[in-house]
Parts: structure tokens; C-alpha cells; sequence
């Protein structure tokens, strides 16, 4: 399931988030889950997401008050709304917020995961392909998680895609280990040095001395890439 759909739950409800992860995970979907909008975004801050199922109501930030966030960092991200809010009022409230469809509670799991396949189906035909940064022969684009050395497509493992979209993102300044991994685990920080390392192999000439993705002593390590690109 490396290269799966990777899909964000958001909901306050535990009982539905396992529901929806076990029902995700029996059908092929990598799935995350959070309690809150302030779970998820800071999920979101480590790890790249394919599609976010959104709860309308949670305590604190709002689903709707999230996805209005949300766009302006993540704009191409489907969002599939559930709520247990179903008037008309509603539904029209929740797709002007910016989500992409609207699933009244209660509802069968079939009935999400044929929505939610058509939103990705929808989103892999229409995705721009210009969000990408560009450094010597290579190119990544953040959107697809897709590293491509002219023509030629190169393999990448989940974990190495959510590496690169962190370090393409804080365009040019070093990242921790820590940020890169969420995790304070020794064995979870020895595993990105391990990442980097496997990384530096497929992009970098000589991975003993790095041109592109570079240590910082003290701070972390940070991908330089083409200014404009």
C-alpha cells in the first residue's frame, strides 16, 4: 500500500473515525485520522494527503471554518463534507465553504467510498502539474509526489515523498528531524537520517558530499532548489 491514496479523517466522533479507517484501510486507502482541525493540521504540516473526509461539527474550529483555511495552503486537496446537517441550507453552506462534496449523517460506508473515488478520480484528471520545484536534472511536483529526472520517472516510497514536500516546502531553511518525523523516538529520528541518506542515492552525484540535499549541523537538513522554479 506504498503508493496508495493517502486519505486525512477528520472527525470529534472516535467510534466513526475507526469505522472510516478500518472501512478506508479493507479498501486500499493509506488513512490518518484526527479529532480535531487542530490534529489535522498539523498533521497536514508533516504528511501529504490525497483527500480529506471533514466533519461540519467539532469542538473548537469548525469543519467549515477549516476548509476556508485549508484552501489557502492546500488548494487542490478534495474534501468529501459529512454531516449530520442535512437541509439544503446546509449542504449549500458546506460546498461554498470550499468543499468539493457534501454527505448528510447517517450514511453507508459504500456510499463515501464511491464518492470519495470519484473526488480522487476527478482530482488526478484535472491536477495542474506546474507546483513543482525544480533542482539540477530533476524535477518533483508536490501535488502528484512524483520525482522525475528529465523523462524518467524515479520511485519513491511514501516516507521519502512526505520528506521531500516538508523540505520543498520551507523553501531553502533547514528542518529538523523532528518536524520530518512527528516522532521524538530515537529510532523514529535514526529512521529519517536513514531516508536522507536513500534520497541523496537517487538525486545527488556524489551522496557523500550533497549539492542539493544538504545536513545543517544543529538544525536539520535542507533541500536547495532552483529560485523560480
Amino acid at each position: 500500500m506504498v503508493d496508495a491514496p493517502h486519505i486525512l479523517v477528520v472527525d470529534d466522533d472516535a467510534r466513526l473515525r475507526k469505522l472510516l479507517q478500518n472501512y478506508l484501510s479493507s479498501n486500499g486507502y493509506r488513512v490518518t485520522v484526527a479529532a480535531s482541525a487542530v490534529a489535522a493540521r498539523q498533521m497536514m504540516l508533516a504528511l501529504s494527503f490525497d483527500a480529506c473526509v471533514l466533519d461540519v461539527m467539532m469542538p473548537g474550529e469548525t469543519g467549515l471554518s477549516f476548509v476556508k483555511s485549508l484552501r489557502g495552503i492546500e488548494a487542490d486537496i478534495p474534501v468529501l463534507m459529512i454531516s449530520a446537517l442535512s437541509e439544503s441550507a446546509d449542504r449549500i453552506s458546506g460546498l461554498s465553504s470550499g468543499s468539493d462534496d457534501y454527505l448528510p449523517k447517517p450514511f453507508e460506508p459504500e456510499e463515501l467510498l464511491l464518492r470519495l473515488r470519484n473526488l480522487l478520480r476527478r482530482s488526478s484528471n484535472g491536477r495542474p502539474r506546474a507546483n513543482a520545484v525544480r533542482f539540477g536534472a530533476f524535477a518533483f511536483d508536490l501535488q502528484l509526489g512524483e520525482l522525475r529526472k528529465g523523462d524518467a520517472a524515479l520511485r519513491l516510497t511514501s516516507a521519502e515523498k512526505d520528506i521531500l514536500r516538508i523540505l520543498a516546502k520551507a523553501q531553502g531553511q533547514p528542518v529538523s528531524r523532528l518536524d520530518l518525523t512527528q516522532d521524538e523516538a530515537d529510532s523514529a529520528t535514526r529512521k529519517v537520517d536513514v531516508q536522507i541518506n536513500r534520497l541523496r542515492q537517487k538525486i545527488e552525484a556524489d551522496p557523500t558530499n550533497p549539492r542539493y540535499l544538504q545536513t545543517v549541523r544543529g538544525a536539520g537538513y535542507v533541500l536547495h532548489v532552483e529560485q523560480g522554479a
